[in-house]
């Protein structure tokens, strides 16, 4: 098998799964029970939120967890005002629980990216008025692995808050972003980053699926999508997941301590497999290497099937994506494909390559012959 998904899933790594396996059996116990055994537990379960935390600069206290991405960016959401006449700005390359959000939020506006997928800062400024609340720009798109400049927005951001504060504008503005395809291949540093809240995911760090963490920052205020027995600070009620939120601290910090070595092996792996295919007919690689995560190489074969491509792919076990996992299982055309000016065939004939831990030279040259096999054998059945 030749995985070629990262960016979809990451295999749960050891580390990550002896940390959890004790929290199945022998500390079992709730966190919120009053005896010794549990009080242990609720130690270890602080201790890992810390270690989470730490990554990206905050302290434990910062972070609500959450059931993974999508629940923690609903959550972010939740800090929009009712008032009338709100709105909400996010980029046009979002994950659809960002765009989901945002329609039932009310008036939103996308924000226009270029041909490689990074937002039109100028573009922004126009869009952001008086009435803005909520802004949400993902840190590395899902589809493309491009990077975007968060740390401009977020000074931007801070230039509109003093803005307001001195007309006596009392509407107020966050700024949100996704950083869970970046965690593990990327420096996430808050201090940088000037966000107000953002959404974490163990399951692209090598963590278990179903966890994932919002930060929110000091002075925000969010409500809760669940309530009941008052974990989480009253904002995340329901018993905590101890064995996978141990296992996510095990998996980031281990990526965090790796972070160098790993990025420069997959770039060279990467520059590797985009030379293997360079002669491919009429190939076009997405994105731009100087603004994309370092193992993303999407292509487009214009005129081409992708889902055809994957399911002969998937034949020589080989597995690869069209794109964002959610939306090309139900068969919707990528908004982030469209966004950025592709035409109709050049998306049809997308697919979303990502490397990641367990790919190494070997599996880059078999890959990258069987690929070659294959669209030459499309291109020459369209052909007939």
């Amino acid at each position: 098998m030749i995985y070629l998904d990262y960016a979809a899933a990451t295999p749960l790594s050891d580390k990550a799964l002896k940390a959890m396996l004790p929290y199945f059996s022998e500390r079992f116990f709730n966190p919120s029970a009053a005896y010794l055994p549990a009080a242990e537990v609720r130690r270890a379960y602080e201790k890992a939120k810390d270690d989470i935390a730490h990554v990206i600069g905050a302290k434990g206290a910062d972070l609500v967890m959450t059931s993974g991405a999508t629940e923690a960016t609903n959550l972010a959401f939740s800090v929009i005002s009712p008032s009338a006449g709100a709105e909400v700005l996010i980029s046009a390359t979002e994950h659809p629980s960002v765009l989901e959000n945002a329609k039932r939020a009310g008036k939103y506006q996308l924000i226009n990216v270029d041909k490689y997928g990074r937002i039109d800062l100028d573009d922004f400024r126009a869009k952001l008025t008086p009435k803005t609340q909520f802004i949400s720009v993902c840190l590395v798109s899902s589809e493309l692995g491009t990077i975007q400049p968060i740390s401009e927005l977020g000074r931007i951001v801070a230039e509109e808050r003093q803005r307001r504060a001195f007309a006596g504008e009392r509407t107020p503005l966050y700024l949100h972003t996704d950083a869970s395809q970046g965690l593990g291949l990327m420096e996430v540093k808050l201090n940088r980053l000037g966000v107000d809240l953002l959404t974490l995911n163990a399951a692209k760090v090598y963590g278990p699926k179903g966890i994932g963490a919002l930060y929110v920052g000091r002075n925000v205020k969010i409500k809760p999508l669940t309530v009941g027995g008052g974990q989480e600070m009253g904002l995340r009620s329901g018993t905590e997941n101890v064995p996978a939120t141990i296992a996510f601290a095990a998996a980031i910090t281990d990526a965090e301590k790796h972070l160098n070595g790993e990025r420069k092996r997959l770039g060279e792996l990467k520059q590797k497999f985009r030379k293997n295919l360079e002669d491919l007919p009429n190939i076009i690689f997405l994105g731009r290497d100087k603004n994309q995560l370092v193992n993303f190489l999407p292509i487009s074969i214009p005129g081409l099937d992708a889902e055809r491509l994957i399911y002969a792919l998937e034949d020589r076990e080989v597995y690869v994506s069209t794109g964002a996992a959610c939306a090309a299982s139900k068969g919707i055309k990528s908004p982030t494909l469209q966004a950025i000016g592709l035409t109709d065939p050049e998306i049809s004939g997308s697919l979303r390559i990502t490397i990641g831990k367990q790919t190494d030279e070997l599996a880059i040259s078999e890959a990258s012959e069987i690929i070659h096999e294959i669209i030459h054998a499309e291109l020459k059945r369209i052909q007939k």
